[in-house]
């Protein structure tokens, strides 16, 4: 697929220096894997429909969980933000993506969606 996401070397060296230090077993392919965190993220899609060539899916929400949970991904945030040298607030607009995945999370925990019948009192 040609209209895949991908981060440059250029993009890659920014972001090193956010990443934890790998303990134990070396991690999958930085690059691939953020590269589909990126592309899931942007365009609103369910983890598993990330396109294979980003690897499986699981990977991808692992790596985005745990990197999120630990903070990494606002460091980047902040770090990027902070090179800029303006002083504003960064700010990612993410709200077709909640509201899509609160809707579908809250009708799968209801048993789907619920229809109310209202009928008109009697006079």
């Amino acid at each position: 697929m040609s209209d895949l996401f991908w981060l440059t070397d250029a993009q890659m060296a920014r972001l090193a220096l956010f990443f934890p230090k790998p303990h134990g077993k070396p991690r999958v392919d930085d690059r691939r894997v953020l590269s589909g965190i990126i592309f899931i993220n942007r365009n609103g899609l369910r983890w598993r429909d990330a396109p294979k060539e980003y690897g499986p899916h699981k990977t991808l929400y692992s790596r985005w969980k745990r990197w999120s949970e630990k903070g990494i991904f606002a460091r980047m945030m902040t770090g990027l933000a902070a090179e800029h040298g303006e002083e504003k607030t960064v700010m990612i607009d993410a709200t077709y993506l909640k509201a899509h995945r609160t809707a579908t999370s809250m009708a799968a925990k209801k048993g789907g969606a619920v229809v109310l019948s209202v009928e008109p009192k009697a006079a």
